[in-house]
């Protein structure tokens, strides 16, 4: 009696077309691009360099705190919109008035400018470990916000322009001027005593 073959199926074209179809989504299919806070880490410090205690005004700070249910306050008030946190953001920094209780300003030579009060206001965030990463990204987004108007501001009063549409020595005398002093402190975890 005769064995009987099972015919076979060339698979090699077969593994030909599935290379050709991984290769054509791979040219077609897009990827989003993963993106990040823009922030520039400080210069690692000098190994032999000494670590002094900076000592700064109290009311040089803006403390901006994020609880545990996502409720913001800054400067001691309670903030109910983004529009109010900018607001005080703003007038920390500027401190049109002169007010004792804002920031106080020092004269500094600007070169290519000359002599401004330039805002000795730092801007503290500081987030309960229980916030969401989404509020906290919000409150930073705002806090750059308003530092971008106060930038904006000088720069349409003494070039005419928006800040970036300034040149880029032009750029840098609005940094000097209005500088992004911004501490983000260490999470707190409230819950927990």
């Amino acid at each position: 009696m005769a064995s009987k073959k099972t015919p076979e199926i060339n698979g090699g074209s077969m593994a030909d077309i599935s290379f050709l179809m991984l290769i054509f989504f791979l040219m077609v299919s897009t990827m989003d691009p993963e993106t990040g806070l823009s922030r520039r880490l400080p210069p690692m410090p000098d190994k032999n360099a000494q670590v002094e205690d900076l000592k700064v005004n109290r009311r040089n700070i803006l403390d901006v705190k994020i609880n545990s249910k996502n409720g913001v306050m800054a400067g001691g008030k309670v903030i109910l919109s983004d529009a109010q946190l900018e607001e005080i953001v703003v007038e920390f920094l500027t401190n049109p008035t002169d007010n004792e209780k804002l920031p106080s300003k020092k004269i500094e030579n600007i070169p290519g400018f000359g002599e401004y009060p330039v805002s000795e206001g730092v801007i503290s965030l500081q987030n309960d470990r229980s916030s969401t990463y989404d509020k906290y990204i919000e409150i930073q987004n705002v806090i750059v916000r308003a530092i971008n108007i106060v930038r904006d501001d000088f720069s349409k009063q003494n070039f005419g322009k928006v800040y970036n549409d300034l040149k880029e020595e032009q750029q840098e005398i609005v940094r000097k001027a209005i500088p992004n002093r911004f501490s983000e402190a260490e999470p707190k975890d409230v819950s927990k005593k």
